[in-house]
């Protein structure tokens, strides 16, 4: 398949577009063929060099994924080929306490897609089955990659840190950027956990 990927830090001429090997699916992960990987800040941190993070190189970015089902491992039930998904970036081990909690940002092994492992800049990526979402709605390729990291955060910070419970109000200040408007999304509810 085809990726960008880049074999040292630095800045946009480091980004290789070349030839890498297809990803290997276990029996609990889903091949997802991308259709559309937004930008994130964070994929340009990553590509510049976090200095507390020893990426493994060369290495694909992109934590905002949606694309169609291409081939599902054996224990895979909730999605089948040809669906239409969008990926949740983050990825832990599901077996620890924190997980077992609900608190999987909390969770020893957890990343983020395309930080510690290879990311949606490529023609395919692979996750584990929890990480995949039926995209909602008509929204298009495009959008529903739009929506991933952010809501992620939104979700972390409103839910989490904040303690947000159903019929709570909250006021959102500068809603201009993707969290703030993640944040005055309609679509973030504690029914949808």
């Amino acid at each position: 398949m085809k990726a960008v990927r880049f074999h040292e830090h630095g800045g946009p001429e480091v980004l290789k577009f070349e030839d890498v090997p297809d990803p290997k699916i276990r029996a609990n992960e889903v091949l997802v063929k991308v259709k559309a990987c937004a930008l994130n800040h964070l994929d340009i941190w990553l590509r510049e060099g976090v200095r507390k993070w020893q990426l493994p190189m060369p290495h694909i970015v992109g934590s905002d994924v949606s694309g169609e089902v291409a081939d599902v491992g054996a224990l895979v039930s909730r999605v089948k080929p040809g669906d239409r998904v969008l990926l949740c970036p983050g990825l832990s081990c599901g077996q620890c306490e924190m997980c077992f909690k609900g608190l999987d940002s909390a969770c020893r092994s957890y990343t983020l897609l395309g930080v510690m492992g290879d990311g949606g800049y490529a023609e395919y990526v692979k996750v584990p089955e929890m990480n995949v979402i039926p995209i909602p709605g008509d929204l298009s390729f495009d959008e529903a990659a739009a929506v991933p990291l952010v809501f992620i955060t939104a979700w972390h910070m409103l839910f989490t840190r904040a303690g947000l419970k159903p019929g709570e109000d909250v006021l959102v200040i500068g809603a201009g950027s993707g969290v703030g408007s993640a944040h005055n999304s309609p679509e973030i509810t504690n029914d949808s956990a």
